[in-house]
């Protein structure tokens, strides 16, 4: 991969869905500081207002653009990519980040599922169609980096549509990437930013302030950044309650129930309680 200053400098084009706010907001405020020309994507409204206008602090009208977008439409993303490029030309970071978190259960209202994974798997889908091949195209280095989570990992019982949308980002970015890498003459990688607890709009619940266990969307991509500077493809995040060897071993006792053959999502089964808790403390 190119050097992250050959893609985070001024000129250079970020856009970032789902930018108004939390984990997207501090990643366009970062982009900004570096002297990129950045746009935000979100549903309207003041926040996407204020959202725009913070940025507009930062960097100046001229560098900012806020776009009203349904990133389940592709017709919405495709309009937003024609704007950009009439606008300032090309993109070299492409964030999809746009997502939802309303509670479901299996057999809960269709609406509910439509909606999630309306936004939180087809937006990354259309974003990276509506935008990449144009990416590829102008031969430049660039970014592509969708949001994904560790629930789409290790799948935790609560809300499975949640669940499915974030395991198809993954299985998505990762077969993104493989294509990207195997195009001659391409610039562009793929990234899977796996946050922790991050505190944000849609983790906050009813709760004002900042949980103890929480990191800020700011740490977050500080996290990224870095990340992206190593070069990693997935970038899993810490927070201020779990450590990456805790995430680590979660994760391989839930491909642990393959290769086992144990129930599915035994880590919350009784009968396994003892033998997860015994492996999760187990020091290699």
């Amino acid at each position: 991969m190119a050097a992250i200053q050959d893609i985070f400098k001024t000129s250079n084009v970020a856009v970032i869905t789902g930018g108004a706010s939390g984990i997207g907001l501090a990643a366009a405020k970062h982009f900004a500081k570096a002297g990129m020309n950045v746009v935000i994507a979100d549903l309207g409204g003041e926040k996407l207002a204020a959202a725009r206008a913070a940025l507009e602090e930062i960097s100046g009208e001229e560098h900012v653009l806020a776009v009203e977008t349904d990133v389940s439409k592709k017709e919405e993303l495709e309009a937003l990519e024609r704007t950009v490029i009439q606008r300032f030309g090309r993109v070299h970071v492409l964030m999809n980040n746009a997502g939802i978190g309303p509670e479901t259960s299996i057999f809960g209202p269709q609406s509910s599922w439509d909606n999630i994974l309306g936004v939180n798997l087809l937006g990354v889908i259309n974003g990276t169609e509506t935008f990449g091949p144009q990416m590829v195209a102008h031969g430049e280095p660039g970014l592509i980096i969708n949001t994904g989570s560790k629930q789409g990992i290790t799948t935790p019982p609560g809300n499975p549509a949640y669940n499915v949308s974030k395991a198809g980002v993954k299985v998505f970015t990762e077969a993104l990437q493989h294509e990207l890498r195997n195009t001659v003459g391409n610039g562009i990688s793929a990234h899977l930013l796996i946050p922790g607890f991050v505190f944000t709009g849609l983790t906050k619940g009813d709760r004002r302030e900042k949980p103890a266990a929480a990191w800020t969307a700011e740490q977050t991509i500080d996290f990224m950044i870095e990340s992206l500077e190593r070069d990693d493809f997935y970038i899993l995040c810490p927070d201020n309650d779990v450590a990456r060897p805790t995430d680590e071993r979660r994760m391989l006792w839930s491909i642990g129930d393959i290769v086992e053959n144990r129930p599915p999502l035994s880590r919350w089964h009784p009968d396994y309680a003892d033998k997860f808790k015994a492996f999760l403390e187990k020091k290699d």
